[in-house]
């Protein structure tokens, strides 16, 4: 009777994926179009995600577990970030195919919601406001990382 005031309820999964900050400002229907586009992927323990200098072709959400993330430097490599359940990380490559500029290992078996530059794009296209609202949170975290750097105290999250 009261069809208009129906609210969508979400499951754990959706719940997890609006804890992250790129997905926060999606309603609940917005999330299930960008949850449809998702790839779960499972990584065991010191496995690689992927390394340093590959293309980067996805950005990856981080659903349990924690992934290490390291940059090799001269003859030494340093640990950059530990990541773990909400967070996220490649997140440069939803905009451009560049190299990665370090390397994510599984630090602990975990599970990936990934989300590829090619589904992005088709998103951006299909809905725009959705990717509007996913580009805006990007930017955001861009410039946050940004600043952090830029007054000396980097915290890289993702990369």
């Amino acid at each position: 009777m009261f069809g208009f005031l129906k609210t969508h309820t979400m499951s754990p999964r959706l719940h997890r994926l609006k804890q992250s900050a790129l997905f926060a400002s999606l309603t609940p229907l917005e999330l299930k179009i960008v949850d449809g586009m998702l790839h779960e992927r499972r990584y065991l323990a010191g496995e690689i995600i992927f390394d340093q200098g590959e293309e980067g072709q996805a950005l990856y959400l981080v659903t349990s577990g924690s992934v290490i993330i390291t940059r090799a430097q001269d003859c030494s490599t340093e640990v950059v970030a530990e990541v773990g359940p909400g967070s996220f990380f490649g997140d440069l490559a939803l905009l451009d195919n560049s190299p990665r500029n370090a390397q994510a290992r599984a630090h602990d078996n975990c599970e990936l919601a990934v989300f590829f530059r090619a589904d992005f794009m088709g998103l951006m296209e299909t809905d725009a406001v959705v990717g509007y609202k996913i580009s805006l949170a990007l930017a955001r975290h861009i410039a946050h990382r940004l600043r952090e750097w830029m007054s000396g105290r980097p915290q890289i999250e993702a990369l």
